[in-house]
């Protein structure tokens, strides 16, 4: 019996849902090429040092998705059903569009947790999920980006200001602060296909900077992966020895291709730059993370909606 509301099939990245599920995430993550002892050790530690016994990570994502469906049920009661697809664990992206199946619904529209496109990232998700989708006879609409959607930039100008302020507090008014964007950094063969990733991203930090009225900054990458081929850099260690060396006394660390605490931002940046900024003798300050910010939450609400409109309502 078909399904009168719309599937809307939130899609990440994905995490383990404990210590025990590291190596099937690294496998998958490696194409189904199982870690070497020593990759898988220190993947295991990096998680330790941020979970502490305790994994939380995977409760963001949950709660991101639940805060959809609460500003969906808000926005138009009883019409839209939110569905979880990760790329790398639990439930995948094609067990999100099966639940979609098997619970009757013929219309659904795809968005992922992050604002920026890139044909890499959310690019890839999309094409796994319109093929199921397709396959199990479901209309799909895709939500590509909303990197400048008003309500995404309000809600970092907000953070941004607040952490400035903190970094403004921490070095007493010493010396000039820089805001450093970022994001997780891809394949430098992205530029040579016109991929709008990297476009996108300095649009966005522009009009955040221009909202927060923090007009020294620049944009660094991070994350990037290790194999042979070069990624998009400079990475945002270099960055910080590059700022320090220039006189910089406090850095605003503002990760804006991310949307919540995982691995990038709570190993990357807050354990391994915060090391190199210390070593450095400057502060470093992150912001907050968008989480289940109600604009953030709106943000997406308002994206699916619009979708839906076009393609279905």
């Amino acid at each position: 019996m078909a399904n009168p509301k719309i599937g809307v099939l939130v899609m990440s990245y994905g995490t383990p849902e404990s210590m025990d599920g590291i190596a099937e995430y690294y496998t998958h993550i490696r194409r189904g090429h199982a870690p070497t002892p020593e990759q898988l050790a220190e993947l295991t530690a990096r998680y330790e040092a941020v979970v502490g016994g305790v994994f939380p990570l995977r409760e963001n994502t949950n709660r991101q998705a639940d805060g959809l469906q609460a500003a969906l049920d808000a926005a138009a009661p009883g019409r839209y059903a939110v569905y979880q697809g990760l790329k790398h664990a639990r439930p995948y992206i094609e067990d999100g569009v099966a639940s979609m199946a098997a619970d009757g619904v013929k219309q659904a529209v795809g968005i992922v947790l992050a604002p920026h496109f890139s044909t890499m990232s959310v690019g890839s998700y999309m094409q796994r999920a319109r093929e199921e989708a397709e396959a199990k006879g479901i209309a799909f609409e895709a939500v590509e980006s909303y990197h400048l959607h008003p309500k995404l930039i309000e809600a970092l100008v907000k953070r941004v200001k607040d952490a400035y302020a903190e970094l403004e507090a921490k070095t007493g008014g010493e010396g000039p602060l820089k805001v450093l964007f970022s994001a997780h950094s891809l394949p430098a063969r992205i530029r040579e296909i016109g991929d709008p990733y990297e476009e996108q991203l300095l649009a966005t930090s522009a009009s955040v900077a221009e909202g927060a009225g923090t007009p020294d900054w620049a944009f660094t990458w991070q994350s990037a992966g290790r194999t042979r081929e070069p990624w998009l850099g400079p990475d945002i260690l270099e960055t910080l020895k590059e700022t320090a060396d220039a006189g910089y006394k406090g850095v605003l660390s503002a990760p804006i291709g991310f949307v919540s605490e995982h691995l990038e931002v709570l190993y990357d940046l807050d354990i391994e730059a915060q090391a190199v900024a210390k070593a450095l003798g400057i502060q470093l300050v992150r912001i907050d993370m968008l989480g289940t910010d109600p604009l953030y939450m709106e943000t997406l609400a308002d994206c699916v909606e619009q979708a839906s409109r076009g393609a279905f309502i």
